[in-house]
């Protein structure tokens, strides 16, 4: 009998479904199929204005509250305008990941192998070895909190989590700025919902999160005729992630309403907001944890080119208590610390082991 991790390129979500720590009913294959699939060219991801929330004082901030809401309430994504990142940054941040996984060597790389620390797995993921479910076609390198020099540690050496010491710089940058953005982004959504805005105000603070530097090689043909995907199709684990705008495209979005991808490639410069798995625990279902996977990009002309992504998913603590917010009527879901929470669904990718049942 084959196991559901044998399957491959063929597996689907519900294959993995003993992992859901939240309900997920529906039904999709992990890598995309063109003679199962129909694609949603009608449905528009939403783009809600940062500078509402920043400059338009408390009605702004009511209205940004309504716009962020409706969009994550209806399908769990939006984009952001407006949020005061230079957009050089990003652009910066891309030739440096490049930089990263082309010019240093495997052997180099495997130095900083990803372990488990906490509940997050950091460190290097080599190419097809991001999870153990089938092989995407993607490197990957995860940078937590204590990887930055945010908090004044006196024993952090940036060498203990960077190839070399200079590329920390501009990360730390990106992180710190992301950074500034969480407060505004939750307090949206708690007010959405109806609750305190700063009901997680201190839950945030100094923010457990997991920076991740994503690095597609070019598609060659060995890899073309394979079938498999650039990454699986998933849900964020997290409270929320924040991923600037990629020039190569390929992200696409599940669509629950009617079981249809979506084709999500924003303006540059702006940042995708996704919400994850501790969101929809805590909102009782209201904010699902939307599907999501990355494929080819739709022109052939860019198989020949790398696709880099800087995601940001922010979780919290590993003490903290995940529960219904207060005011959801019927709530779904028993209290559960995060740490459980977390690690039982990603020993999914990581295998059972992975799991802390505490």
């Amino acid at each position: 009998m084959t196991s559901s991790k044998d399957k491959g390129i063929h597996a689907v979500n519900q294959d993995f479904r003993k992992y859901d720590q939240v309900k997920k009913d529906h039904q999709y294959n992990l890598v995309e199929n063109q003679d199962l699939e129909e694609f949603d060219e009608d449905y528009i991801i939403p783009t809600c204005d940062l500078q509402e929330f920043f400059n338009g004082g408390e009605e702004g901030k009511i209205n940004f509250s309504k716009d962020l809401g409706k969009a994550l309430e209806g399908i769990g994504f939006a984009v952001l305008k407006g949020h005061g990142i230079a957009p050089e940054l990003f652009t910066e941040a891309e030739r440096q990941v490049q930089q990263i996984f082309e010019e240093t060597t495997l052997e180099e790389r495997m130095v900083y192998e990803a372990k488990r620390f906490g509940s997050v797995n950091q460190g290097y993921f080599p190419i097809k070895e991001t999870t153990i479910i089938h092989p995407d076609l993607v490197e990957g390198w995860v940078f937590c909190r204590r990887a930055f020099d945010l908090d004044g540690r006196e024993d952090f050496h940036a060498q203990d989590y960077w190839p070399t010491a200079d590329y920390h710089n501009l990360f730390k940058q990106i992180v710190k700025a992301n950074e500034r953005l969480i407060l505004p982004i939750m307090q949206s959504v708690l007010r959405y919902l109806n609750c305190d805005p700063h009901l997680y105000d201190s839950k945030l603070a100094g923010t457990n999160f997991g920076f991740r530097l994503n690095y597609y090689p070019p598609i060659n043909a060995v890899d073309q005729a394979s079938g498999a995907g650039r990454m699986l199709g998933h849900e964020d684990v997290d409270l929320f992630t924040l991923l600037p705008a990629q020039r190569v495209d390929g992200l696409q979005v599940f669509n629950q309403k009617n079981n249809k991808w979506i084709r999500l490639n924003p303006e540059p410069g702006t940042i995708i907001l996704n919400t994850g798995d501790y969101m929809q625990r805590i909102t009782n279902d209201r904010l699902p944890s939307t599907t999501h996977r990355v494929s080819k990009p739709t022109s052939a002309e860019l198989h020949t080119e790398p696709r880099i992504s800087i995601p940001m998913a922010v979780y919290l603590w590993e003490e903290e208590i995940l529960e219904v917010l207060p005011g959801l009527e019927n709530p779904k879901y028993e209290p559960i610390s995060a740490i459980k929470f977390h690690t039982n669904i990603t020993s999914k990718y990581y295998g059972d082991d992975y799991a802390v049942d505490k």
